[in-house]
């Protein structure tokens, strides 16, 4: 890629799409994926698709809090626009951004609805969050399986995927051994 020309107004806007994603992270960070990718990829050409799949992969098999994609994401805006100084810069701006309002909101609505766990309208709130987390999520799968080249006729690569969730939904299996199993079957060609 290229490297990308990045003036004080669009390291202003990618703070604030990420403040205002904050907001919408219901189901994690992870379920707003699908709008980072139309933001970073498709509006502003920051970033490729292969690096914001591997963004998200990488971060997803490394230890830690799920959010720290977020940070690499901003890590690789930053180096395609400079060196290190700016991948700093990205990398505090987008996990700061995506942090901040969701933590702070979450702190003072865990204390309401707390003390007001038995009313009808908090019940009602937290069971019709659920779909909407569903949908976030699958989205973000969508997203990720298409941005990596999967069409729907490379019916091997989606069949690898369903069994995988199917895997993951019906059995304790860890992760990490469906990851290796993906990366052997990559290094073998089948995907």
């Amino acid at each position: 890629m290229n490297p990308i020309v990045m003036q004080g107004g669009d390291w202003v806007a990618l703070l604030v799409h990420y403040l205002s994603l904050s907001l919408l992270c219901v189901g994690g960070a992870i379920s707003t994926a699908p709008d980072m990718h139309r933001f970073l990829v498709q509006e502003k050409a920051w970033l490729t698709d292969p690096q914001f799949s591997a963004s998200i992969a990488i971060a997803q098999a490394a230890p830690g809090p799920n959010v720290l994609f977020t940070a690499l994401m901003g890590w690789n805006v930053g180096l395609n626009a400079g060196g290190l100084g700016t991948a700093a810069l990205g990398m505090v701006l987008a996990l700061g951004g995506i942090m901040l309002p969701s933590s702070v909101l979450v702190y003072l609505t865990a204390h309401w609805s707390h003390r007001n766990r038995d009313l009808r309208a908090v019940r009602a709130f937290k069971q019709g969050m659920a779909p909407l987390v569903v949908a976030l999520l699958v989205a973000t799968g969508w997203i990720l399986a298409t941005g990596s080249g999967y069409s729907p006729a490379n019916w091997p690569a989606w069949a690898i995927t369903i069994a995988t969730a199917v895997v993951v939904w019906r059995t304790r299996l860890h992760l990490l051994w469906l990851l290796g199993a993906g990366a052997v079957l990559g290094w073998m060609g089948w995907v």
